[in-house]
Protein backbone atom coordinates (compact mmCIF):
# COMPACT_ATOMS: atom_id res chain seq x y z
CA UNK A 1 0.00 0.00 0.00
CA UNK A 2 1.61 3.39 -1.19
CA UNK A 3 2.14 6.30 1.31
CA UNK A 4 1.00 9.42 1.33
CA UNK A 5 3.54 12.44 2.71
CA UNK A 6 1.82 12.16 6.40
CA UNK A 7 3.52 9.02 7.01
CA UNK A 8 6.23 8.96 9.33
CA UNK A 9 9.75 7.84 8.55
CA UNK A 10 9.35 4.83 10.77
CA UNK A 11 6.57 3.14 8.47
CA UNK A 12 7.75 3.69 5.74
CA UNK A 13 9.26 1.07 3.60
CA UNK A 14 10.03 0.24 0.23
CA UNK A 15 8.85 -3.15 -1.90
CA UNK A 16 11.47 -4.05 -4.62
CA UNK A 17 8.89 -6.54 -5.95
CA UNK A 18 6.48 -4.11 -6.60
CA UNK A 19 8.43 -1.12 -6.13
CA UNK A 20 6.15 0.81 -4.25
CA UNK A 21 7.20 2.71 -0.67
CA UNK A 22 4.64 2.18 1.99
CA UNK A 23 3.27 -0.52 3.76
CA UNK A 24 2.41 -3.99 3.88
CA UNK A 25 -0.87 -5.25 5.13
CA UNK A 26 -0.96 -8.70 6.63
CA UNK A 27 -3.92 -10.40 6.44
CA UNK A 28 -5.29 -14.23 8.08
CA UNK A 29 -9.14 -14.88 7.20
CA UNK A 30 -11.69 -17.42 7.73
CA UNK A 31 -13.38 -19.34 4.74
CA UNK A 32 -16.25 -16.53 4.60
CA UNK A 33 -13.23 -13.94 4.20
CA UNK A 34 -13.40 -11.99 7.60
CA UNK A 35 -10.16 -11.32 9.52
CA UNK A 36 -8.50 -13.44 12.39
CA UNK A 37 -5.73 -11.31 12.39
CA UNK A 38 -4.32 -8.64 11.10
CA UNK A 39 -0.67 -6.58 11.10
CA UNK A 40 0.45 -3.66 9.47
CA UNK A 41 4.46 -3.67 8.33
CA UNK A 42 6.69 -1.80 6.65
CA UNK A 43 6.91 -2.65 2.78
CA UNK A 44 10.84 -3.73 3.03
CA UNK A 45 9.60 -6.70 5.69
CA UNK A 46 8.89 -9.90 3.66
CA UNK A 47 5.64 -11.75 3.33
CA UNK A 48 7.15 -14.62 5.31
CA UNK A 49 8.82 -12.48 8.42
CA UNK A 50 5.35 -10.42 8.43
CA UNK A 51 3.25 -13.79 8.72
CA UNK A 52 5.43 -14.93 11.46
CA UNK A 53 5.42 -11.62 13.44
CA UNK A 54 1.70 -11.30 12.93
CA UNK A 55 1.30 -15.17 14.19
CA UNK A 56 3.33 -14.29 17.20
CA UNK A 57 1.41 -11.63 18.53
CA UNK A 58 -1.36 -13.42 17.95
CA UNK A 59 0.21 -16.98 19.84
CA UNK A 60 -2.27 -17.05 22.95
CA UNK A 61 -5.32 -18.01 20.09
CA UNK A 62 -2.65 -21.43 19.41
CA UNK A 63 -1.92 -21.92 22.87
CA UNK A 64 -5.84 -21.89 24.49
CA UNK A 65 -6.76 -23.86 20.92
CA UNK A 66 -7.13 -27.80 22.52
CA UNK A 67 -4.90 -30.33 20.93
CA UNK A 68 -7.80 -32.35 20.10
CA UNK A 69 -9.04 -30.56 17.51
CA UNK A 70 -8.12 -30.83 14.27
CA UNK A 71 -5.31 -28.80 13.32
CA UNK A 72 -5.83 -24.87 11.71
CA UNK A 73 -4.77 -25.09 7.84
CA UNK A 74 -3.40 -22.01 6.97
CA UNK A 75 -3.16 -21.85 2.95
CA UNK A 76 -0.49 -20.26 1.78
CA UNK A 77 0.55 -18.49 -1.83
CA UNK A 78 3.25 -19.50 -3.49
CA UNK A 79 5.03 -16.26 -2.08
CA UNK A 80 5.16 -17.90 1.09
CA UNK A 81 7.64 -20.65 1.87
CA UNK A 82 6.58 -22.95 4.59
CA UNK A 83 10.53 -24.82 5.18
CA UNK A 84 11.62 -20.89 6.66
CA UNK A 85 8.08 -20.51 8.78
CA UNK A 86 7.91 -23.36 10.62
CA UNK A 87 11.19 -23.58 12.15
CA UNK A 88 10.49 -19.38 13.23
CA UNK A 89 6.99 -20.67 14.79
CA UNK A 90 8.32 -23.23 16.57
CA UNK A 91 10.99 -21.16 18.32
CA UNK A 92 7.73 -18.87 19.42
CA UNK A 93 5.85 -21.82 20.20
CA UNK A 94 7.47 -25.25 20.34
CA UNK A 95 4.07 -26.65 19.95
CA UNK A 96 2.24 -24.72 17.42
CA UNK A 97 2.64 -27.36 14.32
CA UNK A 98 0.53 -29.88 16.57
CA UNK A 99 -1.98 -27.03 15.73
CA UNK A 100 -1.90 -25.88 12.73
CA UNK A 101 -0.73 -27.10 9.11
CA UNK A 102 0.59 -24.55 5.61
CA UNK A 103 -1.09 -25.62 2.56
CA UNK A 104 0.33 -23.75 -0.38
CA UNK A 105 -2.47 -22.80 -2.46
CA UNK A 106 -2.44 -24.75 -6.03
CA UNK A 107 -1.25 -22.51 -9.34
CA UNK A 108 -1.85 -24.65 -12.37
CA UNK A 109 0.80 -25.41 -14.38
CA UNK A 110 1.38 -23.94 -18.19
CA UNK A 111 0.52 -27.69 -19.37
CA UNK A 112 -2.63 -28.16 -17.28
CA UNK A 113 -3.60 -24.33 -18.68
CA UNK A 114 -3.02 -25.82 -22.26
CA UNK A 115 -4.73 -28.91 -21.56
CA UNK A 116 -8.46 -26.81 -20.46
CA UNK A 117 -7.43 -24.60 -23.55
CA UNK A 118 -6.66 -21.35 -21.37
CA UNK A 119 -3.85 -18.79 -21.14
CA UNK A 120 -2.25 -16.04 -18.94
CA UNK A 121 -4.08 -15.63 -15.74
CA UNK A 122 -6.27 -18.09 -14.48
CA UNK A 123 -7.98 -17.79 -10.78
CA UNK A 124 -8.05 -20.22 -8.17
CA UNK A 125 -10.73 -20.84 -6.24
CA UNK A 126 -9.56 -20.86 -2.83
CA UNK A 127 -7.17 -17.82 -3.42
CA UNK A 128 -10.17 -15.15 -4.48
CA UNK A 129 -10.99 -15.57 -0.86
CA UNK A 130 -8.50 -13.02 0.34
CA UNK A 131 -8.64 -11.08 -2.59
CA UNK A 132 -12.21 -10.54 -1.94
CA UNK A 133 -11.11 -9.16 1.72
CA UNK A 134 -8.85 -6.77 0.60
CA UNK A 135 -11.27 -5.70 -2.31
CA UNK A 136 -13.28 -4.87 0.90
CA UNK A 137 -10.83 -3.28 2.26
CA UNK A 138 -10.28 -1.05 -1.25
CA UNK A 139 -13.62 0.11 -0.81
CA UNK A 140 -12.61 1.89 2.18
CA UNK A 141 -11.72 6.11 1.21
CA UNK A 142 -9.09 5.79 3.91
CA UNK A 143 -7.54 2.50 2.95
CA UNK A 144 -7.09 3.15 -0.76
CA UNK A 145 -3.17 4.81 0.90
CA UNK A 146 -1.82 4.64 4.14
CA UNK A 147 -2.82 8.05 5.42
CA UNK A 148 -1.68 6.94 9.06
CA UNK A 149 1.36 7.86 10.76
CA UNK A 150 2.34 5.11 12.73
CA UNK A 151 2.28 1.34 12.15
CA UNK A 152 -0.58 0.77 14.85
CA UNK A 153 -2.93 3.30 13.57
CA UNK A 154 -3.14 1.58 10.08
CA UNK A 155 -3.91 -1.81 12.11
CA UNK A 156 -6.30 -0.20 13.66
CA UNK A 157 -7.98 1.26 10.64
CA UNK A 158 -7.90 -1.79 8.90
CA UNK A 159 -9.49 -3.35 11.89
CA UNK A 160 -12.41 -0.57 12.31
CA UNK A 161 -13.08 -1.28 8.04
CA UNK A 162 -13.98 -5.06 8.91
CA UNK A 163 -15.80 -4.33 12.29
CA UNK A 164 -17.98 -1.55 10.04
CA UNK A 165 -18.43 -4.27 7.55
CA UNK A 166 -19.76 -6.87 9.79
CA UNK A 167 -21.95 -4.57 11.37
CA UNK A 168 -23.43 -3.86 7.91
CA UNK A 169 -23.95 -7.63 7.17
CA UNK A 170 -25.36 -8.44 10.78
CA UNK A 171 -27.90 -5.50 10.20
CA UNK A 172 -28.85 -6.22 6.33
CA UNK A 173 -29.52 -10.05 7.72
CA UNK A 174 -31.66 -9.24 10.89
Amino acid sequence: MKNTCNASVESKGFCFYKCTNGIKRHLAVDILGFPFFTLCTKASISDDQGLIEMLSQNIDYFKAKPAELPKTTILLDNGYHPDKLIPALEQVYPEIMTKIQFELSAKPSKAEKKAQGLSGFVPVAARWVIERSNAWVERCKSLVKNFERTLERSNTKLKLCFIRLMLKRLAVAS
